[in-house]
């Protein structure tokens, strides 16, 4: 397979909220919600009478006010399906952020959709994201994630699907995900092996907020980059545990400026304040400085009164 650096959408992910593509009432509302991504589900939540209405609901969203600074991603059934070809006619029509794919099981899922995309002339800003939610999508997730580092596979995105996966593999609904962990940090492996991000599975019970503040806690350091949300009521959390602290940019920022010193040219390990920091930690510390600064942009446009 041959490699590339293909177009990446580095939006924040702290917060991704799934909603029901058939709910009007909660599409209504995400206007005003501070999330840094939406889901539209026409997959799980969807009844199959349905469908066809909530991809009706859909073009009527995208057709209405522009969803402002939030990632819109469309969530597929799957294209083996009944409904997944009349699903990717309309994403090719309303042209979202990405497509999620459900139950992605090999590298070749993505890149059947990625081919469908190319076929239809679709620019390449719209991109791929994964549901890894069975046995065998774990099992494949590495190269799952090198075919999305392959020219023109679109893949920016792995979401972790524990519900689906607990079914199939016995594995009990327990605090902590003890048994889970092992797939969790198989996932993280893989993204990180191939510059993709990854967001953690939902957790089911919106009112138990301790639970969450935990889960968010445990995703977090981990190294997942957010949250999959069921209810706008965890939307604070997600931000506020998956945002970089002060003291974490402020160190970035000193790793990037003394990387940026003349003395430093050409030297792939240098000394900062009695550490060796590698080069590599310049990559990581840039990234993180340009997430710190798309939290504050997004904070500033929020403070901006209307005229």
């Amino acid at each position: 397979m041959s490699q590339n650096s293909p177009i990446r959408s580095f939006s924040l992910h702290r917060s991704v909220l799934s909603v029901p593509a058939i709910n009007q009432r909660a599409l209504e509302k995400i206007h005003g919600l501070d999330c840094d991504a939406v889901i539209f589900d026409l997959e799980d939540s969807v009844a199959l009478e349905k469908k066809e209405e909530a991809r009706e609901n859909l073009k009527a969203f995208f057709s209405g006010k522009p969803l402002a600074n939030k990632e819109r991603i469309i969530r597929i059934n799957a294209l083996s399906s009944a409904f997944g070809h009349a699903d990717m006619e309309l994403v090719q029509a309303l042209r979202p952020d990405a497509v999620l794919l459900p139950k992605v099981d090999e590298p070749q899922d993505v890149m059947a959709v990625s081919d469908l995309l190319a076929d239809a002339d679709v620019p390449e800003t719209l991109r791929i994201w994964a549901m890894i939610e069975t046995p065998r999508g774990i099992l494949n997730a590495a190269a799952i994630a090198e075919a999305g580092r392959t020219l023109g596979s679109r893949l920016d995105c792995f979401v972790v699907g524990l519900n689906d996966l607990r079914k199939e593999t016995g594995v009990l609904p327990q605090p902590g995900r003890t048994y889970l962990v092992p797939w969790l940090m198989q996932v993280i492996l893989a993204v990180r092996a191939y510059g993709l991000d990854a967001i953690d599975s939902v957790f089911n019970d919106f009112k138990e907020t301790d639970a969450f503040e935990a889960e968010c806690a445990h995703a977090r350091a981990m190294g997942y980059d957010g949250k999959m949300l069921i209810h706008p009521m965890q939307i604070e959390a997600a931000n506020r545990h998956f945002a970089p602290d002060e003291a974490a940019i402020r160190e970035a920022e000193e790793i990037i400026a003394a990387f940026a010193h003349p003395s430093s040219e050409g030297l792939n390990v240098i000394t900062l304040n009695g550490r060796m920091i590698e080069r590599l930690h310049l990559v990581q510390a840039e990234s993180l400085v340009h997430k710190g600064r798309l939290i504050a942009k997004r904070q500033t446009i929020e403070r901006k009164p209307l005229s």
